[in-house]
């Protein structure tokens, strides 16, 4: 029998990793340490066997941490391992950040059976048709928005390889840029917010997750829009692997009264609306049909004006300053000056008498002071101010503790003085002349045809984008804990499904079927890598890996180096649950140090790891893909049409690393961090 490439990809792999162990391990003077870095390669090797991960991780961990509490006390052993098993499945089970996760792939599957993907591709590929290689970037950008509203990297390949790979194999589109753009393309869910990963991540190193989706935002953008880069570059100078999309495929019907204004009267829209209300051009269209199409044409104008409202009210916003004229210290006036000119700015130390310091009351203790020491003061005492000294005090000061308060006249309630908005800065102006200008050439160009296309986009893109913002927004700018706004994508998934006429017993069945499926499969997971990491710990295997890597004197940037390229090379073999839960415990414990921010790290492993599904032989996209495309695309071409995106990824991590502030800007802005 003939075996596949992949298999002997995956035997050889394992080959290696028990040929290394058998080579390096002090098999005559084996130690616990030893024993948990034996553990760590057959837990890889079971693995890739195709052993479940989680209980895989369960039992090895439960037999090697009874080895370790054996070499302690024999007696005890297996008493002290079933108390390791039972307090860490408690303490992941009490993790209130894991309640996430089923909120937000129940959102992610609500979502993708209110059967909007096929209209916002749609509505993209006409929008898009001008730019080239039209269908691969549409398909990019519909990947982007559907992972940013599921986070589910299979619903998001299976469901673009059933919508945009039939398209573009008919458009002549070459079949391995295809396959590559939507493999590439549904993998950004595990990067972009509210990604899954990022929550594992966050709960496995301690990390916020809040601040791990705002420093994920922008990392993003920049893959996808690298990902655009690249195809556009490749229709460009290849045209024949991503041909222009063809006339007969960018017809769009006009309703019958828009046909009849865009043939009488003009092809673009307002001018077209306009002359529909003459009199002597009534072509027997009725004005709440004109009303109608003019509101929506307007629309973009209408969020232009909100938004430069907006960009004025932040520009010409008062800075908010302290009035603290009117506050005065205690013992203002006199004293406080006198006491400002002698040096004595605050509270000083008690002057030593003969450089004893501070000594005991005598004996006899404390005796009240002679009647005749309380004296009234001298008459001279109190003496008028010299006229120098005397100002008109400013009216928002209060009068100073030298004029007795019976004595202080009445002071009237003053107006509240009105706050002058700051000057409009010259940037606004640059920006409110650069928008009118855009909003003339937009309508200028906008016909009767784009009209229909906004309404597509209308319908598919805009309710996505606000439960998008809605969810993001609410986590980002501290409303909402990602619990919480989980439990809002959540409810905005039933809205969707109810208005698109998708909401029904069944599509609720099956949601949370698999739902409980994934939830169920991540929360074992944690259970098994939580007793996987205590057994390590236990067995000396994380101080074994700490010693080794320090003795190397690496610098930081020799550790980041090393560190990514074994999360890279780990991403061929495994899938990256695996690679969060078992190997993110021993790298996070040497970041402090090498001065590494666990943010950024979770950053870059979250960028690397779009590798664990693009990279053969356990490349999940691809079997995805694979399962709903027609029999002659073969895996072979997926795999090579996945290569050219894993060296984007590459140039991307390089990117981020090189330019840190595209991931750590945004947390420091809203959070100072």
């Amino acid at each position: 029998m003939k075996i596949r490439k992949e298999l002997w990809f995956g035997f050889s792999l394992m080959a290696v990793i028990l040929t290394v162990t058998v080579i390096f391990m002090p098999w005559s003077n084996m130690q616990n340490g030893h024993i948990g870095l034996l553990m760590l390669s057959l837990v890889v090797v079971a693995i890739m066997l195709g052993f479940p991960t989680a209980f895989t991780l369960m039992g090895m961990g439960m037999f090697f941490a009874w080895l370790a509490y054996r070499s302690g006390n024999p007696d005890l052993a297996v008493r002290q391992t079933l108390d390791l098993m039972v307090q860490r499945a408690y303490s992941v089970m009490s993790n209130d950040v894991l309640i996430s996760i089923p909120l937000f792939v129940f959102m992610g599957y609500l979502v993708e059976r209110a059967n909007l993907i096929a209209k916002l591709f749609r509505a993209l590929e006409l929008s898009l048709a001008r730019v080239p290689g039209a269908l691969a970037v549409a398909t990019l950008v519909t990947c982007a928005i559907f992972a940013t509203a599921t986070g589910i990297v299979g619903a998001v390949v299976t469901l673009m390889g059933l919508l945009a790979l039939p398209a573009m194999l008919k458009s002549g589109y070459d079949v391995r840029l295809s396959a590559g753009v939507i493999t590439a393309g549904g993998c950004l869910g595990i990067l972009i917010p509210p990604s899954v990963l990022l929550i594992v991540y966050g709960a496995t190193a301690g990390v916020s997750v809040v601040q791990l989706y705002a420093g994920a935002f922008f990392p993003g953008i920049m893959l996808a829009s690298l990902y655009i880069l690249y195809v556009i570059m490749v229709a460009k100078l290849n045209p024949h692997m991503a041909p222009p999309l063809p006339m007969e495929e960018r017809h769009i019907d006009l309703p019958p009264d828009n046909e009849k204004m865009r043939e009488a009267i003009s092809h673009r829209v307002l001018p077209g609306l306009i002359g529909a209300l003459k009199g002597s051009r009534n072509l027997g269209i009725s004005g709440g049909t004109i009303a109608k199409q003019g509101f929506i044409a307007l629309l973009p104008a209408f969020t232009l004006v909100v938004f430069l409202g907006f960009a004025w009210h932040l520009a010409t916003k008062p800075a908010a300053k302290t009035e603290a004229e009117g506050l005065m210290e205690m013992g203002g006036g006199v004293i406080a000056e006198e006491a400002a000119e002698s040096g004595a700015g605050g509270l000083a130390e008690p002057k030593e008498e003969g450089g004893e310091g501070l000594k005991e009351p005598p004996a006899e203790g404390l005796k009240e002071p002679p009647a005749e020491g309380l004296k009234e003061p001298p008459a001279e005492g109190l003496k008028e101010p010299p006229a120098e000294g005397v100002k008109e005090p400013p009216a928002a000061k209060v009068a100073t503790a030298t004029v007795p308060a019976a004595a202080a006249p009445p002071v009237p309630a003053s107006e509240p003085e009105a706050v002058e908005r700051l000057p409009i800065p010259a940037w606004y102006w640059i920006l409110f002349g650069a928008s009118v200008a855009s909003a003339i050439g937009f309508y200028t160009i906008f016909t009767f045809v784009r009209l229909e296309v906004f309404k597509m986009l209308l319908g598919s893109f805009f309710p996505l984008a606000l439960m998008i913002l809605a969810v993001l927004g609410s986590i980002v700018f501290g409303f909402a804990t990602p619990t919480e706004a989980a439990a809002l994508g959540s409810a905005g998934g039933f809205i969707l499904a109810a208005a698109y006429k998708q909401l029904n017993f069944g599509v609720v069945k099956e949601s949370v079927f698999l739902t409980a499926k994934t939830s169920a499969m991540v929360c074992w997971l944690f259970v098994g890598s939580s007793i996987f990491s205590a057994a390590f710990a236990l067995l000396g295997g994380q101080n074994l890996v700490e010693q080794w890597v320090l003795s190397l004197n690496m610098t930081p940037l020799q550790f980041m180096l090393l560190s990514q390229f074994i999360i890279f090379i780990l991403g061929w073999p495994l899938e990256w649950t695996e690679i969060i839960v078992i190997f993110m415990p021993i790298f996070i414990p040497l970041l402090p140090h090498f001065g590494v921010d666990p943010l950024f790290f979770g950053l870059l492993v979250a960028l690397n790891l779009q590798t664990a599904f693009l990279s053969p032989p356990v490349a999940m996209a691809a079997f995805y893909l694979k399962g709903v495309s027609p029999p002659h695309v073969t895996l072979n071409q997926i795999f090579a049409g996945m290569m050219p995106f894993m060296g984007i990824q590459v140039v991307a991590l390089a990117t981020l690393y090189i330019f840190p502030e595209i991931g750590m800007w945004l947390p420091k802005v809203l959070y100072g961090n």
